[in-house]
C-alpha cells in the first residue's frame, strides 16, 4: 500500500557539471539557484545526508549584480582572532578587489548548511572571476539563470 522512501546510496549517486555565466545576474538569486544545485535538492532522489549534487562551474563572478544600494552600504565582517580585531569591507571594495569572487563564494556558503557535509558540497562549486575555467574536459552543461525568471539578471 505505501512506498518505501528512497534513499539513495553512494553508487546510485550521479553527479552532472553545470556551466553558469554570472555576468549581470543577481547575487542573492544566483546563490540560492546554486545552493539548491548543491545540495541536490533539484533531484527526485535528494537525500538529506548524501552529497548527490552537481557539480557547478560559475565563470564572470566578477560582472554579478547588487540590487539596490547594496553595492555601497552592504558590509563584510571578519575577525581576525585578536581582541577587538572585527574588520569591515564593503561590496563595492571587494568586488573592485583581487578577489572579486568572494562575494558569491561567501553568499553561496552562508546557504548551506554548516557541518562536514556542507564542507563538501561547497567544495563542489568552481568560481572564476573570467570567462575562462580549466573543465572543458568534464564538458559541461550550461545552464541560462536568467531565462529562469526575469527577475534574476540586471544591468550594472
Amino acid at each position: 500500500m505505501f512506498g518505501k522512501t528512497f534513499s539513495a546510496k553512494p553508487a546510485d549517486i550521479e553527479k552532472k557539471w553545470v556551466l553558469i555565466d554570472a555576468s549581470g545576474l543577481v547575487v542573492g538569486r544566483l546563490a540560492s539557484i546554486i545552493a539548491l544545485r548543491l545540495r541536490g535538492k533539484h533531484k527526485a532522489t535528494f537525500t538529506p545526508h548524501m552529497d548527490d549534487g552537481d557539480n557547478i562551474i560559475v565563470v564572470n563572478a566578477d560582472k554579478v549584480v547588487l540590487t539596490g544600494r547594496k553595492r555601497d552600504q552592504k558590509v563584510y565582517h571578519h575577525h581576525t582572532g585578536f581582541p577587538g580585531g572585527i574588520k569591515e569591507r564593503s561590496a563595492k571594495f571587494i568586488l573592485e578587489g583581487r578577489f572579486p569572487e568572494r562575494i558569491l563564494e561567501k553568499a553561496v556558503q552562508r546557504m548551506l548548511p554548516r557541518g562536514p557535509l556542507g564542507r563538501k558540497q561547497l567544495g563542489n562549486l568552481r568560481v572564476y572571476k573570467g570567462a575562462e575555467h580549466p573543465h572543458e574536459a568534464q564538458s559541461p552543461q550550461t545552464l541560462d539563470v536568467a531565462a529562469l525568471n526575469v527577475k534574476n539578471s540586471r544591468s550594472a
